[in-house]
């Protein structure tokens, strides 16, 4: 290679490796904003709020969360997938915004697989299997007999068309081959009421929003949807044990910045994120929600994602979601 050539050659790899030893070593000096994509008050919204000072104080400089709700969490992840790639503006990733509505929603204006990386899941929270007592059942295998013997005639409710509750339920309706009638409501509130009352028979729902009434005596609960049992329920079987093995459905929540973002800020806000979440009053106050903590590294929570689209794809396809 002639002098000049190389020459330029080695200096523009010694500029490279300075360059990525600058990100290193200034990242973050400025303030750090996650986008949570709901509205305050929510799961999504008590999560970030319970990790953002502890962030904070590992980086060295403010995290604030920005709630952008609106559109199904469409309106703050695509606030993201605009925003600079240099670690400064955090996506609060979930299901709902980055695996379901590209599906459920007629257009949306990212890509959730070319626009963003993930940092690391955060937390999953399962749905808890509830059916009225004057069922008569006591197991999965029971309602699914229960079903097949009354096709048709079984109504479940849900918060509403394409939330986790009703495709949920739409996932364990193809494992066990049942005809149950849907029953959409605006809120997990209106739908628990009736469930409460026998006007509809069964659900999915978080056991944050079922549980009080399970303890109650008002709502038999049945199994988890989770792949495995959680810390909140430990006796409670899960869907996979009752019979219908590989089934899983999580309301997941992570953490993902845009695509393009250098690789030592995608590193650096991971390492951060894993050491917070091994606190154990954290994991304490998540498990009261019905939360398992849970941590991937970036390029398994990528995957993830990537594979989480195709999943709940077929099955609002099956079952002709529409967002109300």
């Amino acid at each position: 290679m002639p002098y000049p050539r190389l020459a330029r050659s080695i200096v523009i790899s010694i500029l490279l490796a300075l360059s990525g030893l600058g990100h290193a070593q200034s990242y973050p000096n400025r303030p750090i904003r996650w986008v949570v994509p709901f509205s305050a008050g929510s799961t999504s919204d008590v999560v970030a709020r319970a990790i953002a000072p502890r962030l904070a104080d590992l980086l060295g400089q403010p995290v604030s969360v920005d709630n952008r709700p609106g559109a199904g969490g469409v309106i703050g992840t695509d606030l993201v997938a605009k925003a600079p790639a240099d670690g400064y503006t955090l996506l609060f990733a979930g299901n709902a915004p980055l695996a379901v509505n590209v599906t459920l929603q007629s257009k949306v204006p990212y890509d959730p697989v070319k626009d963003f990386v993930g940092i690391t899941q955060l937390v999953a929270a399962s749905y808890l299997l509830v059916v009225h007592p004057s069922l008569g059942v006591n197991n999965v295998a029971e309602l699914v007999a229960a079903a097949r013997a009354r096709p048709g005639k079984l109504n479940y409710g849900s918060p509403g068309n394409g939330t986790g509750s009703h495709l949920t339920m739409e996932l364990f309706k193809t494992a066990a081959g049942l005809d149950i009638s849907h029953v959409p409501y605006k809120g997990s509130a209106p739908a628990i009421t009736d469930l409460l009352a026998g006007q509809v028979q069964l659900m999915f729902e978080p056991v944050a929003s079922v549980g009080p009434h399970v303890r109650a005596g008002k709502l038999k609960a049945l199994a988890m949807s989770s792949a495995r049992r959680i810390a909140a329920m430990p006796d409670m079987p899960t869907v996979a044990e009752s019979g219908f093995p590989g089934f899983q459905s999580e309301a997941w929540i992570g953490v993902a910045v845009r695509s393009g973002t250098p690789q030592d800020i995608i590193v650096k806000l991971h390492d951060g994120l894993t050491k917070v979440l091994q606190a154990p009053d954290l994991r304490e106050q998540f498990s009261k929600l019905g939360l398992e903590l849970t941590t991937s590294s970036p390029e398994a929570f990528t995957a993830f994602i990537k594979a989480e689209i195709p999943k709940w794809a077929k099955v609002i396809r099956d079952s002709g979601a529409k967002v109300d």
